[in-house]
């Protein structure tokens, strides 16, 4: 699976080529804790039936990230976190988590989406 980012003007592109996804519980409450690099072109992508506000905290995430709440595939907000002490909320239907400056030029109101590779 791969995610593009289409900006509300410009040309789509790709965010990530790899993205991995966070379908059961377990692999909801780790996350990306422990990890101690991301590979470039990565996400991981968290899928909720509805939308409603999702929390992200860095507990145990030693790498900056940068993380997407997206509502019916509208970016509702855009966050670079920081290791050990970042914590945001924000409506989501669809929640991202990229390495630090890959989102660099999403803002809220682009579109994304998960597409098949």
């Amino acid at each position: 699976m791969r995610l593009r980012h289409h900006p509300k003007s410009g040309a789509a592109r790709q965010l990530a080529a790899t993205v991995e996804t966070a379908d059961s519980m377990p692999a909801q409450l780790r996350g990306l804790m422990f990890r101690r690099s991301l590979p470039e072109g990565y996400a991981l992508a968290f899928r909720f039936d509805s939308a409603r506000p999702r929390d992200v905290h860095m507990l145990f995430v030693f790498v900056p990230l940068d993380v997407i709440w997206v509502v019916d595939g509208v970016v509702e907000r855009v966050e670079r976190l920081l290791p050990w002490r970042g914590f945001a909320r924000s409506e989501a239907d669809l929640l991202l988590e990229l390495p630090a400056g890959a989102a660099d030029g999403v803002e809220p109101g682009d579109e994304l989406a998960l597409e098949p590779t």
